[in-house]
């Protein structure tokens, strides 16, 4: 799974392809860096809205149209590559509100005699573009012209992890690499052709990754630094 990753640097920086072209703002998602991100988390998500790609904040935990309330569980944070596009809840988000979410790296845990050791996992040339999917809950105590209304939340979509090297956890990010970003984000391309073009990248980009222990400082969402994504040793 994904349940933890880092946005070190700014946005623009890590997937220049992405937002090229994009007018960034000055304050917002493109500014935010964090080396501990948890659900919940607001995240830097490019997704394309009215035919141009956008940089919006959506929340980390997917939330569907027809809950009730924020309060209402599950609110998953990942979703499965196998069933995605056929699930009850993801399956409309799938085909029609796709996005892009740039991490610098992910964190995955190993259980061994002394507890849970994280590990970092990265791309050792560049960043990941993890796919994923958004959706938009109305908060219905607000009113229609509300700019407060809607809630926008994200899963980030996982596959297998075996066909990575030297794996930590059976489910990893699924990855896209440029040359997928437009097909990816595209609406107009159907749920079978997504998954397959997902499918193909991101086995291309699991076996570019590499990872090492980092400190146990990790395992707790109250911590936030460079430090953490140091190598033991």
């Amino acid at each position: 799974m994904c349940g933890r990753f880092v946005v070190a640097r700014a946005t623009s920086d890590l997937l220049p392809d992405l937002l090229s072209g994009l007018s960034l703002p000055s304050t917002g998602p493109d500014l935010v860096e964090s080396y501990n991100v948890a659900p919940t988390d607001p995240v830097a998500a490019v997704r394309l809205r009215h035919g141009e790609r956008e940089l919006a904040t959506p929340r980390w935990g997917f939330v569907p149209a027809w809950y009730p309330d924020l309060k209402k569980r599950p609110q998953p944070i990942n979703a499965r590559i196998e069933t995605v596009a056929t699930s009850g809840m993801f399956r409309k988000a799938f085909a029609s509100s796709r996005c892009i979410i740039p991490a610098q790296g992910y964190y995955e845990w190993v259980l061994t005699d002394d507890g849970k050791q994280p590990h970092y996992i990265h791309e050792p040339d560049g960043a990941l573009a993890m796919a994923g999917i958004v959706t938009a809950w109305p908060d219905r105590s607000k009113a229609d012209d509300d700019p407060d209304r809607w809630v926008i939340s994200t899963a980030i979509i996982t596959r297998d992890a075996h066909v990575a090297p030297g794996e930590v956890h059976d489910r990893m990010p699924a990855c896209l690499t440029p040359d997928a970003y437009d097909a990816w984000l595209d609406p107009a391309v159907g749920a079978d052709d997504a998954l397959a073009l997902l499918d193909a990248r991101s086995l291309e980009v699991a076996h570019t990754l590499a990872h090492y222990a980092v400190s146990k400082a990790a395992n707790s969402v109250k911590n936030n630094g460079p430090e953490l994504i140091e190598p033991l040793g």
